[in-house]
């Protein structure tokens, strides 16, 4: 399929897309679409190169015509690596740094080209839902696209956007069952089914579940979970398609102590918090919709509607050490908080297509709402200093009471457009325009009192690309993007631009994507998370910073044996004006962001002869650059890092196998982050997995 860059759909297997009529060989034209009847979509179980990119109707399209760096994690290689978390998933993505808080296990941490990224959730952002740790099982994919995406998105971070595939039902028989066991006594079993209900085969189902006992690797820990789904996909003709969805996530944790002290090494084994109070647990529910409906004559129509209710408390005594301590004796301090969430988000997406001679046109307009409320009550305090050579603890915090009290409501209206035009099938240009507008209430309880204040925001955004196909396997592309993140009472909403160029090459007659990008990426209104003298982290704003790098990524299929994925990438940060508590950092290079990021993960699958099964070998290995630890650069900078991994594969059965991961194979430890603490990267760990599917 040839698909013109980022506003056209891809229908799913079985469907045909029309515009004024019939083309003799039985296909339909639709802009620069060619779909014939039995074209298959993506399928994620089964390779590591995904070709199209999905995202909740704003829009689907082939990659490799996509004016954007982009990279896409299918469900086959989340399963070849065991990828676990989100990190995992994203850590032999192109441009990505994860994990940089090692062991504080409250969040998933990672930098896109330097800058945070916003989360979405099939095409619709997660919002007061972003901060929760997403469950890598319940969705078939996660797609990343590279830079500012406000035009499609919405209000969202310049890094770039994170769009989390949810599973849904297929109209076909199928099945997986998995239990595994590994290191820190993680035990998890899980399952993903469904089937056709009807024998006219328009209703089908999906069933998706997973639940997790396991500890940390630290002392006086545990990190479990449960989660759930259910999909119901009703398709009473071939060109309408309804599906409800319900899910629940729960998240058991023990949030590390804010890393070690800083004097020395320390095992990763030993906790300095409170077993009775270092705690966190999360709860969410969420109940989606999605409508789609093809006119038969060019014209779509997709809607999506979401509610998520969430409640998210923790509480955690960490260290607060200093590089002038003396003796074994470490100071602390206590943090938490109670919070919740209840959101209410949709839209209503209209395309049309159609072609004039050689030139195809493709236009979208959608309409998009968000209603949000959220409570949180937050506690600070100094607690018990700990001896980590003898550690005692000393029992939860008492007395303590909130130092903030907040209650907010967000409402958002949003209006986008996008046009593309395709000239002979080889030059795409595209241009896009939204406009949000803001409003934000915020009832402040902390002094005992009411203290009501509110601000609303009107923020328009563009997107302008060109696409030209070299030939049917390489195309080139050059774009401009902007980005608004989302805003807060009292300040002026951060706002990125980014210039990029790029090309890409997918080889016919082999399932690969190799893609190489060059770009400029500027952020203004810049806020950062500063840690004060006291010990409590601050976000200071700091004008201007920009990043400037290349990257490289390659995902293929060599042979029918033979798998690679690989990922380089140079970033060359700088802040360009601002200070830090009254500190210039003008010229300064960003925390947590290193020059170079390097990743390859290799497969090979060797064949049963009938005395035994498939075996299934993977390698990878990863390189991440030093850094500095704060924005001030005189903080001390990182170790490059080296990490190997490891996977071994057997089929016992038909449809049944073992695999054997193993992450950090060599066991390195580094200081990745630090602050009023050290923290570390995650140690080795081993998993074993049975796995039976049908």
């Amino acid at each position: 399929m040839l698909l013109g860059c980022t506003a056209l759909v891809t229908l799913p297997q079985g469907l045909v897309a029309q515009d004024a009529g019939m083309e003799p060989d039985g296909s339909y034209r639709l802009s620069p679409i060619i779909i014939e009847a039995g074209t298959e979509v993506d399928n994620d179980a089964e390779s590591v190169v995904a070709s199209e990119l999905w995202t909740g109707g704003k829009v689907a399209t082939s990659i490799l015509d996509t004016p954007a760096s982009v990279s896409v994690v299918t469900q086959k290689e989340m399963e070849q690596r065991n990828a676990d978390t989100v990190e995992d998933v994203l850590e032999y993505s192109s441009g990505i740094i994860t994990d940089y808080y090692g062991t504080d296990d409250r969040n998933d941490y990672y930098l896109v080209r330097g800058f945070q990224a916003s989360t979405y959730r099939d095409g619709l952002t997660l919002g007061t839902m972003r901060g929760v740790r997403e469950d890598p099982f319940a969705y078939e994919r996660l797609e990343v696209i590279k830079g500012g995406n406000s035009t499609l998105f919405g209000t969202s971070d310049p890094g770039g956007t994170v769009n989390f595939v949810t599973k849904s039902p297929r109209f076909e028989s199928f099945g997986e069952l998995f239990g595994s066991y590994g290191t820190n006594d993680q035990a998890e079993i899980g399952f993903d089914f469904g089937d056709v209900v009807n024998p006219s085969e328009t209703l089908a189902y999906r069933v998706v579940g997973k639940v997790r006992d396991a500890e940390l690797e630290y002392d006086d820990s545990r990190d479990d979970s449960q989660f759930f789904l259910g999909a119901v996909t009703w398709a009473p003709t071939s060109y309408t398609e309804l599906t409800f969805t319900a899910d629940y996530l729960k998240r058991d944790g023990t949030p590390n102590s804010g890393g070690y002290p800083l004097d020395r090494d320390y095992d990763r084994d030993e906790f300095f918090g409170e077993p009775s109070f270092n705690d966190q647990d999360v709860e969410r529910l969420t109940l989606s919709a999605e409508f789609r409906h093809e006119f038969q004559n060019g014209l779509n129509l997709r809607a999506n509607l979401r509610y998520s209710d969430l409640e998210d408390d923790f509480g955690y005594v960490y260290l607060t050490d200093n590089d002038a301590r003396t003796g074994s004796v470490v100071d602390r301090d206590y943090f938490g908080g109670e919070s919740t969430a209840e959101e209410w988000i949709g839209n209503a997406i209209v395309q049309y297509d159609a072609s004039f001679g050689s030139v195809d046109s493709s236009t979208l307009a959608g309409v998009e709402f968000r209603s949000a409320s959220t409570t949180s009550s937050s506690f600070y305090g100094t607690y018990t200093p700990i001896d980590v050579d003898d550690p005692v603890y000393s029992g939860p915090p008492t007395g303590y009471s909130p130092y903030s009290v907040l209650e907010n409501d967000y409402r958002t209206r949003s209006l986008f457009a996008q046009q593309n035009f395709s000239f002979s099938d080889r030059i795409v240009a595209t241009v896009g325009v939204r406009q949000d507008w803001l409003d934000i209430e915020q009832e402040d309880l902390s002094s005992g009192s009411r203290v009501e204040t509110e601000d609303d925001f009107s923020e328009t955004s563009y997107r302008a690309a060109l696409t030209y196909k070299i030939t049917d396997e390489t195309s080139a592309y050059a774009s401009y993007v902007e980005s608004v993140a989302p805003p807060a009472i009292g300040t002026e909403p951060e706002r990125g631009e980014q210039y990029e160029i790029g090309v890409k090459y997918q080889p016919a007659g082999l399932n690969a994507l190799f893609t190489a990008s060059a770009y400029e990426l500027t952020k203004t209104n810049v806020v950062v998370p500063v840690v004060l003298d006291s010990g409590v982290i601050e976000r200071q704003t700091i004008g201007e910073s920009r990043v400037r790098g290349a990257e490289l990524e390659a995902k293929a299929e060599l042979t029918e044996n033979f798998g690679l994925v690989g990922a380089y990438a140079y970033q060359e940060s700088e802040f360009v004006r601002g200070n830090v508590r009254g500190t210039e950092v003008d010229g300064n290079e960003f925390a947590t962001v290193p020059n170079h990021l390097a990743s390859v993960w290799l497969t090979y699958e060797l064949p049963g002869n009938g005395a035994h099964g498939d075996i299934d070998l993977g390698l990878g290995a990863r390189y991440v650059g030093e850094y500095f630890y704060g924005v001030t650069n005189d903080t001390g900078t990182s170790p490059e890092q080296y990490y190997v991994d490891a996977s071994f594969g057997y089929d016992l059965a038909e449809n049944t196998s073992l695999q054997v991961n193993v992450s950090n194979l060599l066991d390195r430890q580094y200081v990745v982050g630090q602050g009023t603490a050290a923290y570390y990267n995650n140690g080795r760990t081993v998993t074993a997995t049975l796995r039976r599917s049908w």
